[in-house]
């Protein structure tokens, strides 16, 4: 049985005015986006500000998340660090806790070798018994693991079954999925690229669009799962200024900006994130009300 299939929100965190995690706000996000029909929550993902969340905030946020959502969908943690005792700590607290997956995005600044990149993930695949999804964004982290690394790591291990891809190369994600065969549960890490991802055996997506658009991030999977690839292409068509709009500035910037512009009170960023420069947010604004979603 795969991790979830579908869409999985890259759920924000929301924060009260003086930058403080909101509990009740998380929760309010959590249920409308079970009732948007989204497939499983990923809390404290890059969407999440992790890296700019206390390891006590960051952990407390797992455990209320798994609490809220007490199973009606899959729960996968963010765990990834560029220190692999860290990962490798936080990853055995946040099963602790009950969470369905984990999700651990390559080493970011050390950038590590694809050798590295084995004993780091083959680490924390021993120290566990849940699966890990891999996550490769080299745009972010400096650091891109290889079709041959992923491979080998969902060849070797127990427990290493996903990928979310979010390097932008279909030709590295193609192949990637070619030498891993069903061994790997492969989710697209762009919005932008969801319906090519599902064509060369993806299971879905892990969102930063659900945060805005739930039930339509998964009508793009499910129209796909329903054999309706012509539908699924035109959602996808249809979302790409909007998601080009979430991403004209650095993620989560644009979509807790949107979340605010929707009345959602996601509260504000943590430094060093700021509020959106003046031309960029007129066209996120134009972009939502295009889509009809403000």
């Amino acid at each position: 049985m795969s991790i979830f299939k579908g869409a999985g929100v890259a759920i924000v965190t929301p924060m009260n005015d003086d930058e403080s995690v909101n509990y009740g706000k998380l929760e309010e996000l959590i249920e409308e986006q079970i009732a948007g029909g989204t497939d499983a929550i990923i809390i404290c993902g890059t969407t999440g500000e992790s890296a700019c969340l206390t390891v006590e905030e960051h952990l407390e946020t797992i455990r209320f998340c798994v609490e809220k959502t007490a199973h009606r969908v899959p729960v996968i943690a963010g765990t990834g660090s560029n220190c692999t005792r860290d990962a490798v700590s936080m990853s055995r607290e946040a099963e602790s806790y009950g969470v369905d997956a984990l999700l651990c995005v390559t080493p970011y600044y050390n950038k590590a070798t694809q050798k590295g990149l084995i004993q780091h993930y083959t680490a924390i695949s021993e120290a566990v018994h849940i699966p890990v999804i891999l996550y490769n964004v080299p745009s972010r982290t400096g650091c891109n693991i290889q079709p041959e690394t992923v491979a080998y790591l969902v060849n070797h291990t127990e427990n290493i079954r996903g990928l979310k891809a979010a390097s932008g190369s279909l030709s590295q994600i193609a192949r990637t999925k070619a030498l891993c065969g069903d061994k790997l549960e492969l989710y697209s890490g762009n919005d932008d690229q969801i319906v090519p991802i599902l064509s060369v055996g993806g299971l879905g997506v892990i969102s930063v669009l659900s945060n805005v658009a739930p039930a339509q991030t998964h009508a793009i999977c499910q129209s796909w799962f329903d054999g309706d690839v012509k539908e699924a292409a035109r959602l996808q068509l249809k979302a790409l200024d909007l998601i080009d709009a979430l991403f004209c500035e650095v993620n989560p910037i644009p979509v807790k900006t949107a979340l605010n512009l929707m009345g959602k009170e996601v509260g504000p960023l943590r430094a060093p994130m700021c509020g959106m420069e003046e031309k960029n947010l007129e066209r996120l604004k134009k972009a939502m009300e295009a889509y009809g979603i403000l």
